[in-house]
């Protein structure tokens, strides 16, 4: 650590104004930013000093994701061997192997472009670059099928960076969570490549790991059987996540670990992903009452991605309301739509996305609203 310290000491010079390589401050600051604990602190003004930094904050964030993608890797692997009929012959290591070969390539193609944009927007405004990405660069990878191809991951990637956070003023800025602006885009523009019945199980081989499968097979999700009428599902697999779907969106053991991890270290709002899990229920018990659906509530909170959403997208601390109230509100308006959108549009069965977005739109409305609200009541007391 010692020479690398030393090393960073000496180039640092050539990176400042005056040096040589000057124009390139912005890409050595990140890099120094990454690799050491910046040792600047605010010289005016009332501020609180603390351990927690933003590279902290987006560190936890990550490992809290951990348990998610390893699974989705090892689903992989075992939906593909499940598919081929050979689930009984293939070893746990071997299907987690395919998998991760499965889902290395679209993290680093999402990492490349996305830091690529962020080093280049920096270099050219002139500004810090700022540690955001490290978490959004592995979302977007695991809220996407297998079978999305690595241009299309690229081009939504780049448009996500762009149009869902660099013009807004980058990290910190931005209305819109910047994964799902990337699923939003791959949605709306590749469809064929979103949903259906052919993206959600990996066809080829690695290395003499996997199986080929024929190009007739078909799996859909477990919201897609909802949607068509025909789920005979277990409940016990969509809680474990041995069903087809999205690469992290599919164990609710995995994500719940994540989440036990984001609200302990006080990363995440647990007033917000508790609130999404009641607006939810609360949609799901309304829906099975008055016969909308067949499926019971706690079944709408373990399929597709609404733990997923409500555990790592819905507690955006940037995108999402900071009031306390606010929060309340805003969970419990994600869960309704996320449910009604699965319900009254069988075309769309998976409405987390959707939700999330939109309430990202009225987060500052929500908050702006419960500030009101408090200034006018204390302006009463204040007249009494």
């Amino acid at each position: 650590m010692k020479f690398l310290v030393n090393l960073r000491n000496n180039l640092k010079p050539n990176f400042e104004e005056g040096g040589k390589f000057h124009y390139l401050r912005s890409v050595f600051d990140g890099f120094d930013s990454f690799l050491f604990v910046p040792n600047n602190t605010a010289k005016s003004g009332s501020h609180i000093h603390d351990a927690v930094d933003s590279k902290r904050v987006i560190s936890f964030v990550v490992i809290a994701l951990l348990p998610a993608l390893l699974f989705g890797m090892y689903n992989i692997g075992y939906q593909n061997a499940l598919a081929a009929g050979k689930l009984a012959e293939t070893g746990c290591c071997e299907m987690f192997l395919y998998g991760m070969l499965q889902v290395l390539p679209k993290i680093i193609v999402s990492y490349i472009v996305g830091l690529s944009i962020e080093f280049a927007w920096a270099q050219w405004k002139g500004e810090e670059i700022h540690e955001g990405f490290l978490a959004s660069g592995i979302i977007i990878p695991m809220i996407i099928p297998v079978g999305c191809p690595l241009w299309m991951l690229a081009i939504a990637t780049a448009f996500a960076v762009i149009i869902g956070k660099e013009i807004f003023g980058g990290t910190g800025m931005n209305i819109f969570n910047p994964a799902l602006v990337a699923r939003a885009f791959l949605f709306f523009s590749y469809p064929t490549m979103m949903s259906g019945d052919k993206v959600w199980v990996a066809n080829d081989t690695f290395f003499g790991l996997g199986n080929e499968l024929p190009d007739t097979f078909t799996a859909a999700t477990p919201l897609a059987e909802v949607a068509g009428g025909n789920y005979n599902g277990c409940i016990c697999d969509a809680i474990i996540g041995t069903i087809p779907g999205s690469i992290g969106e599919t164990s609710v053991i995995a994500i719940a670990l994540g989440g036990l991890l984001l609200l302990f270290t006080n990363v995440a709002s647990w007033r917000t992903m508790l609130s999404v899990f009641v607006g939810g229920a609360v949609a799901g018990l309304i829906f099975k009452a008055t016969g909308q659906t067949t499926i019971e509530w706690y079944e709408h909170i373990v399929l597709g991605g609404f733990c997923f959403g409500a555990v790592f997208m819905a507690t955006d601390p940037v995108t999402s309301c900071r009031t306390s109230c606010g929060q309340y509100v805003y969970g419990v308006l994600i869960g309704l739509v996320a449910v009604t959108v699965r319900v009254l549009n069988p075309g769309y069965p998976e409405g987390m996305m959707l939700a999330i977005l939109l309430m990202n739109m009225f987060a500052p409305l929500i908050d702006y609203c419960v500030l009101q609200r408090n200034i006018s009541k204390r302006a009463k007391r204040a007249t009494k």
